[in-house]
């Protein structure tokens, strides 16, 4: 488990955008939703239209009842208000449904596009990374920037209504209207204000919540070897520590944010005073004029209430906009985290994608030169030629190069310098998912899907029929372990696998394996971590999966190694030895130092001879 970090650093493959990037990258999604959009934009405009009206209409009923009240007026004029209502409502039902039809359509595809993106990054992407953040930004991400949008929706309702308003009371009394725009300035520089900073402490909430879940995470992961180590209450400790952080950072990040609204209801405390003062005295200028036209700059009695009631149509949605601004940032910024995942540059860069025909499986590294980090360098100018159709045994201590030689071949890894070619033809410039499809990897600790032991096989070749995967696990040690299983092939296998043993995990890679049919065969020392019963089972699978393919083996059995073609010995990324298994051993050097090592005492020579000591 890692350290907690003091900081909330941005990833590797963080990047900043303006707004206005952000805005347009944003716009280019909904694009494709033109005809949702459209209604939504009509149904806002009609809706805002309506609720305007409904307090233009009350002013009016208010100087009716003052001047020639008439019972059908009124009644005319509740109608009024009913209908502007309720097509208030309509119109905005219809926006929000549109609205809600279109944001659903753009999330679902930005979280398709971002899912795409992460699993298409290669394994050193994976390794640099962890899997809580990345799982953070598929799903929290996503969903806070739909949220926005919504947001959004209904401000530009509000903004236009308020457009709308602003512009009936200009018309009614200019300098009442002028006075009542004059304070929108100060809202806009109050919310311009803060704009920054919500923005880096929305980000730093996102990051420490990604942090959180990975924790979580690999906590739950690795919950067998903190119980194992009796570690429960340090893995409990290091959450604690992690969520209190989160904790503060959140904390500060709703202060921050709330800050905003003590100076907007002081303004707008001001705003009102002053209006309601100005335009009280209008209308007890209007009073005081009695019957007949009002004098220059006076008002009535609905046109006061008017301008009241468009002062809370005005400042409520100029103080949803200082929110909104907020979230709006909290959005943008949900947005960011979500495009860098999206443009992060891959590592590995295939020149071309030529078509892939069925490959011989003749390999080359020509001058292969292999840097993880900083100066270490796992492969320096490393020369191999296997010929198609040779099972290659790689061998050596931890760290000598041998995996790192064959996940290059795979594509897994970028190396630096040189060639690899296979069929003469150099890897980055296949296609890579045709040239992947050619390729066949038992790993050490093979994942399993979760589903039934018939649909992890099937998973190397979905188009399958039964019978074939049938025949695939029947080529694994003679298909008796399938009879061990509870159900068959249709044993569920559990999550990861968790349902099966180890030795069945192998099996079932290596019956998957078979079924893809590849043409370049890696055994990355699957047999590692099996019982020798097991063990000898996926020897018999290996058979049938080596068979008229080339074979590149890395192992730690002798038994895997013993029987191939060529052992190659590694030692700080170079070649040292290179031979059979006899001949390695007449020449007493690093191989038989390792044969001492770690064969030995696999073998049968050595198994009777210890039981003689033991009998003896």
């Amino acid at each position: 488990m890692g350290f907690i970090m003091g900081g909330l650093e941005s990833e590797s493959y963080d990047r900043q955008y303006s707004d206005r990037e952000l805005i347009r990258r944003i716009l280019r999604y909904f694009a494709t939703r033109r005809r949702e959009m459209i209604a939504v934009g009509l149904s806002v405009f009609l809706s805002s239209i309506f609720e305007a009206g409904v307090p233009i209409l009350i002013a009016q009923g208010i100087d009716m009842v003052v001047t020639a009240p008439t019972v059908g007026r009124i009644a005319l004029l509740a109608f009024g208000v009913l209908v502007a209502q309720g097509l208030g409502w309509v119109f905005n039902y219809v926006a929000q449904r549109n609205s809600a039809r279109a944001i659903g359509d753009v999330v679902l595809q930005l979280r398709e596009d971002v899912f795409r993106a992460v699993s298409e990054h290669d394994l050193s992407f994976f390794d640099e990374q962890p899997s809580g953040r990345l799982v953070s930004r598929v799903t929290s991400d996503t969903q806070d920037f739909s949220t926005t949008i919504e947001l959004t929706t209904n401000l530009l309702s509000q903004i236009l209504t308020v457009g709308i308003i602003a512009v009936v009371v200009l018309t009614v009394n200019l300098s009442l209207g002028l006075l009542l725009l004059a304070m929108s300035p100060v809202v806009v520089v109050i919310a311009l204000s803060f704009r920054r900073i919500a923005r880096r402490v929305s980000l730093n909430a996102r990051r420490v919540l990604a942090q959180v879940n990975a924790n979580i995470q690999e906590s739950v992961s690795g919950i067998a070897v903190a119980k194992g180590f009796r570690q429960e209450g340090s893995m409990y400790a290091e959450f604690d520590a992690l969520n209190r952080q989160a904790y503060g950072i959140n904390l500060l990040r709703g202060l921050t944010l709330n800050a905003i609204f003590p100076a907007l209801n002081a303004t707008f405390g001001v705003a009102n005073a002053v209006v309601l003062y100005y335009a009280g005295a209008r209308v007890l200028q209007g009073i005081a004029a009695g019957p007949g036209p009002l004098p220059p700059g006076a008002i009535t009695v609905g046109e006061w209430y008017l301008f009241m009631q468009a002062m809370g149509f005005f400042w409520y949605p100029m103080t949803n906009i200082a929110s909104f601004w907020s979230q709006f940032q909290d959005g943008l910024s949900a947005a960011e985290r979500v495009f860098s995942l999206i443009d992060a540059e891959p590592q590995v860069i295939q020149e071309d994608s030529r078509p892939v025909p069925r490959l011989r499986g003749e390999i080359l590294y020509d001058k292969v030169c292999l840097t993880y980090t900083g100066d270490e360098v796992v492969l320096p100018e490393f020369m191999l030629h296997i010929p198609a159709g040779e099972t290659v045994a790689l061998v050596g201590h931890t760290g000598s190069g041998k995996t790192s030689a064959v996940r290059l071949l795979a594509r897994f890894y970028e190396f630096q310098r040189g060639r690899i070619l296979v069929d003469g033809q150099d890897i980055r410039t296949f296609d890579l998912a045709e040239y992947r499809r050619q390729i066949g990897i038992v790993p050490q600790s093979p994942f399993l899907f979760s589903g039934t032991v018939r649909d992890n096989i099937r998973y190397g070749r979905p188009e399958a029929a039964d019978d074939e995967v049938e025949r695939a696990a029947r080529q694994v040690a003679g298909g008796d372990w399938v009879n061990d299983l509870a159900d068959g092939l249709d044993t569920d296998v559990g999550e990861r696998g968790a349902s099966l043993s180890m030795g069945q995990r192998q099996l079932v890679a290596l019956a998957r394996v078979l079924l893809h049919d590849p043409a370049i065969f890696i055994l990355d020392e699957a047999t590692a971590s099996v019982d020798p019963f097991t063990e000898a089972q996926i020897q018999e699978g290996l058979q049938a999966a080596m068979r008229h393919r080339t074979s590149l083996i890395v192992a730690h059995r002798l038994s895997t190694v013993r029987h191939a073609h060529r052992i190659i010995v590694l030692r700080d990324g170079k070649i040292i030895e290179e031979g059979n298994h006899r001949q390695l051993m007449a020449r007493g050097g690093h191989y038989a130092e390792l044969y001492d090592t770690y064969f030995r005492h696999q073998s049968l020579e050595y198994i009777e001879q210890a039981r003689s000591l033991a009998e003896g």
